[in-house]
């Protein structure tokens, strides 16, 4: 058998998850009426999350000046939007910080369900909203799947599938701390996944808020944690 050629210095080392700011649909949910999921956008308050936050991490990240940082983001709106006034704070600091996007760090795909009031679900989707809340009562929401989208399970699956990517880009490239920006399922999906930590865990874990900052440190032995939150509550 040949000697494997695993070096932990050409690893991902760090990984710093964000969730993107307040959106306008977290401000005023009717929005979803109007619009779709992915198109929804940052309000003014979760700009200045985004700036506040990259900010702080510019400060928190105690790398040397010269290193290559990478930003991976949800391709959604709001997500971009954030990452971009991530970026502009990281630059003033680290000049080789540089943006992509990967398709599945997006949202949970709601379905049928995307964008509808939980009081409106029985009336206007009655038989599909009783098959989704039988499964949810019996097998917990994580292996719910929303009718015509995605389980929490499904979208731990899909999260999972982007690390060949961050492995690919520290091997290859030496791209070894990253800043990944998605969702509030999205984050507590990676991190359970990431770290082979159980769906109980997953479940018993409330979302962060918009522009919190969970830190991996994947040389270290701890689960990881907030490092930073965002001052600014939700209108």
């Amino acid at each position: 058998m040949s000697e494997s050629r695993f070096n932990p210095a050409e690893s991902v080392q760090n990984i710093y998850l964000i969730r993107h700011g307040q959106s306008q649909g977290n401000v005023d949910p009717s929005i979803h009426r109007s619009a779709p999921d992915h198109a929804i956008a940052l309000s003014e308050t979760g700009k200045r999350q985004a700036t506040l936050a990259g900010s702080a991490l510019r400060e928190l990240i105690s790398l040397p000046d010269d290193v290559a940082l990478r930003i991976w983001s949800s391709p959604y709106e709001r997500t971009r939007q954030t990452a971009e006034l991530l970026a502009a704070e990281l630059r003033r600091k680290f000049p080789h910080t540089d943006y992509r996007e990967h398709i599945n760090l997006c949202e949970q795909q709601f379905g049928l369900f995307d964008g509808i009031p939980d009081d409106e679900l029985p009336i206007r989707f009655p038989l599909e909203h009783a098959h989704y809340t039988l499964a949810a009562s019996h097998e917990g929401r994580f292996w719910a799947r929303m009718p015509l989208g995605e389980s929490r399970f499904d979208v731990a699956v899909r999260v999972h599938e982007s690390f060949g990517t961050f492995h690919r880009d520290a091997e290859r490239h030496g791209v070894s701390n990253i800043i990944v920006v998605c969702h509030g399922v999205t984050l507590r999906a990676f991190v359970m996944q990431w770290l082979h930590l159980p769906y109980e865990w997953f479940e018993a874990q409330p979302n962060p808020n918009n522009c919190d900052i969970y830190h991996i440190d994947t040389q270290s032995r701890s689960n990881g944690g907030f490092i930073y939150r965002s001052p600014i509550e939700m209108v």
